[in-house]
């Protein structure tokens, strides 16, 4: 199979059935091209379902795969010479050279705008599970943020034609984000909100990480990519110009005391990071000894009766309980918190009681403690668990709603799934306007399902979707794409 004609037939293989492919396999996490090497990242658990899937999208001989699948290191396919390398876990590398001696006219860059309509297809889908981040450049002018600008800078390669920027916050793609030559390197500027990105440079076609980055981790296809930080929070310390150390930790970093070394300013202390949204304590260690942020009047105590500093990274949810005036006192308590009995005293009002606090978009359960009382929230519908052991649901920033249309007469519909490890007492669906539903927020990915209604599991009648499981039943399907 020649490259050209590889990339051709990929190219229509993608387009004609993007709306079938799309959904059930990814084809970001696939394939992609690095060093002149076409590099298919396989999955040695895959079904043979999954496989016929890779080899039908991919325009990849059966028979290619079914070596991979045997063990075999190198495979002479053809005139093609295919190696095989074990790459970390289950995950194989399916390699060979994108330009054969048979067809020395074909030039990398001509293969990146053909595979420009595979979005994302080099790396990691842009992240929210990553709490905290601080960068490491060797140059400091490499990167610089401010104001939601960032500039990046590729020093040298004054002979490059042409560089491109890549990254998850263009989707991958190979010819968006072109830079401009600027004295001694390249230059971009990019608008992008706080968060972590992680990026590679093309120079003249051939992919390459940050040479003055020094953080790096493996993209979803295998390969190493550059990791950024574009930070959103500054630690301050006035005054201790005579202390030796100054860090900062918290409960992002565990309360590793090692913590993070400040910088000295001319009136302090200072640390800039990045904070993923969310709640969080912290306290700065002054050449060892621990004390409370003087300038931050937030100051709570923690289960142990420490007082630790606190803020909040984004907006603030409003919990709510109503009634229970009489109460002396109330405590919101989850497992956002860690189920902390003493943290989260609430504030009373002339309707009840309310707290502002400030969580990270994802799937929390929680319960209020009034007067020493553990209780659900009685205005929230969903609820998990059973018997004496149920705790309220909410999906902040939900993007996804799991519907059943039919079975109004059931009396429990309990969803379960990949995404709460298949608890049978888990997600008991509510019944609104004759369906059933469950809001969720889901990482990009793919997870699969089943619903118990009355005790019964069945597949979603509404999804087409689905997976072969090892009872034979199969299981209902869901893909849940990146937001852009």
């Amino acid at each position: 199979m020649k490259p050209f004609v590889c990339f051709s037939l990929l190219f229509m293989t993608l387009m004609f059935n993007s709306l079938v492919t799309q959904a059930q396999l990814d084809p970001d996490k696939v394939c992609h091209i690095e060093n002149g090497q076409l590099i298919f990242t396989l999955n040695l658990k895959w079904s043979e379902k999954e496989k016929k899937e890779v080899s039908k999208l991919f325009d990849l001989d059966s028979t290619l795969i079914a070596q991979v699948y045997s063990g075999k290191s190198v495979i002479v396919s053809g005139n093609e010479t295919w190696k095989v390398k074990k790459i970390q876990g289950t995950l194989v590398e399916l390699s060979k050279s994108v330009q054969s001696k048979a067809d020395k006219s074909i030039r990398m860059n001509d293969l990146l705008l053909v595979v420009e309509n595979w979005m994302n297809f080099a790396g990691n889908t842009a992240s929210t599970t990553t709490v905290y981040g601080i960068n490491n450049f060797e140059v400091a002018n490499a990167f610089t943020y401010s104001q939601n600008k960032a500039l990046f800078y590729l020093p040298a390669n004054k002979t490059a034609q042409r560089v491109y920027i890549s990254g998850t916050f263009n989707n991958w793609s190979t010819t968006q984000t072109p830079m401009k030559m600027m004295g001694n390197g390249w230059m971009v500027e990019l608008k992008l909100n706080p968060g972590k990105y992680a990026y590679k440079f093309i120079v003249d076609g051939r992919w390459t990480t940050d040479p003055s980055n020094k953080l790096r981790e493996r993209g979803d296809a295998g390969a190493y990519n550059s990791v950024v930080y574009c930070y959103n929070h500054v630690f301050e310390l006035k005054g201790h110009k005579d202390a030796r150390k100054v860090v900062v930790t918290g409960n992002f970093y565990g309360w590793n005391p090692r913590g993070f070394p400040m910088q000295p300013t001319a009136d302090g202390w200072s640390l800039p990071m990045y904070l993923r949204d969310g709640t969080y304590a912290y306290k700065f260690l002054v050449d060892n000894e621990w004390m409370t942020d003087p300038a931050n009047p937030a100051v709570r105590k923690d289960a142990d009766g420490n007082l630790n500093s606190f803020i909040g990274i984004g907006e603030s949810y409003l919990f709510k309980l109503d009634g229970y005036t009489t109460a002396k006192k109330v405590v919101l308590t989850g497992s956002f918190n860690a189920w902390d009995e003493v943290e989260l005293v609430m504030d009373k009002t002339p309707k009840g009681w309310q707290f502002p606090y400030v969580i990270a978009a994802g799937n929390y359960e929680y319960k209020f403690i009034v007067d020493g009382k553990w209780m659900i929230d009685p205005a929230n519908p969903f609820i998990t668990g059973s018997g004496n052991f149920q705790n309220s649901f909410i999906a902040l920033k939900a993007n996804h709603i799991f519907e059943l249309n039919k079975y109004p007469d059931a009396r429990t519909v309990i969803l379960a799934g990949s995404f709460n490890n298949w608890n049978e007492d888990g997600y008991k669906m509510v019944k609104e306007g004759g369906k059933w539903i469950w809001p969720i927020y889901l990482q990009p990915g793919k997870y699969t399902y089943k619903f118990i209604v009355d005790g019964t599991w069945i597949l979603d009648p509404a999804d087409k979707l689905y997976d072969q499981n090892e009872y034979g039943t199969n299981n209902s399907v869901l893909w849940v794409e990146p937001s852009n």
